[in-house]
């Protein structure tokens, strides 16, 4: 945090429920992927709706504490590191035990880590542009690559060409083949946007101008996860494995 910036502690309660709404709806999918129950498909399915929702709830006010942070881009390397270890773990060590399926490229953290660093190297140029102006067009380039993922700009009234999705090398920005799977994706395009979003309106923050109501810390519990969500994302689902594996011998034992 910069020197005689206040700690707005709802942002530390917005990030800690996101993270927490996180860690449910992949237990969901580890109740259908570890003990074959259908029911946690189903209910994993139902929330994948709603993910947007609260990863956008996630990346923005990430972005609002990056500007609020000294070393943005140091925290983005770290960040990066860990995304890219988990990418290793996920696709190399998983599935040489047998566990497979749930590789992970360029998930939630490489996405994070890599906005971090590109904010980072964009504060200055950014401090040129009134905020107002800055978040809008930040939104407006969110909208028009939200869809690229899916070959297309706004929403699907613009088709991209196929030349762009035939290999898998520009997956990071949101172009892929039609053999690329990650669980877990959160492309450049549009998440960058959101993320900058975020930075600009962390000059209203750095400024002091947010409610006073936003200073004041309401749930220990959501502000707690929210300081150590990077720990709760890596941590999460060994816990989740180990306990859904030691619930799947319990079952069996009792057959």
């Amino acid at each position: 945090m910069k020197n005689g910036v206040r700690r707005i502690y709802f942002l530390d309660e917005l990030r800690g429920f996101a993270i927490i709404c996180m860690v449910f709806h992949h237990m969901f999918y580890d109740i259908g992927f570890i003990l074959k129950l259908d029911w946690g498909y189903r209910i994993f399915d139902f929330l994948c709706r709603f993910q947007p929702l609260f990863w956008g709830i996630f990346i923005i006010t990430s972005g609002i504490c990056s500007h609020l942070s000294r070393n943005t881009i140091k925290r983005g390397f770290t960040v990066l590191a860990c995304g890219i270890a988990i990418s290793i773990v996920t696709a190399v060590i998983m599935p040489a035990v047998g566990i497979e399926g749930a590789e992970i490229y360029f998930g939630i953290l490489s996405c994070l880590g890599c906005c971090m660093i590109i904010g980072g190297l964009l504060q200055r140029p950014m401090k040129k542009c009134p905020a107002g102006i800055g978040m809008l067009v930040c939104i407006l380039l969110f909208a028009l690559t939200y869809s690229v993922s899916s070959r297309s700009l706004l929403f699907g009234a613009i088709k991209l060409p196929d030349s762009l999705y035939n290999t898998n090398w520009l997956f990071p920005l949101g172009f892929f083949g039609n053999n690329f799977f990650s669980a877990d994706y959160f492309p450049l395009l549009p998440w960058l946007f959101m993320f900058l979003t975020g930075a600009f309106i962390g000059r209203y923050a750095e400024a002091g101008a947010f409610p006073e109501t936003l200073y004041k810390s309401r749930c220990r519990l959501l502000q707690k996860a929210g300081k150590n969500s990077l720990w709760i994302y890596l941590l999460h689902q060994p816990v989740l494995y180990a306990i859904m594996y030691i619930i799947s011998f319990i079952m069996l034992l009792s057959i």
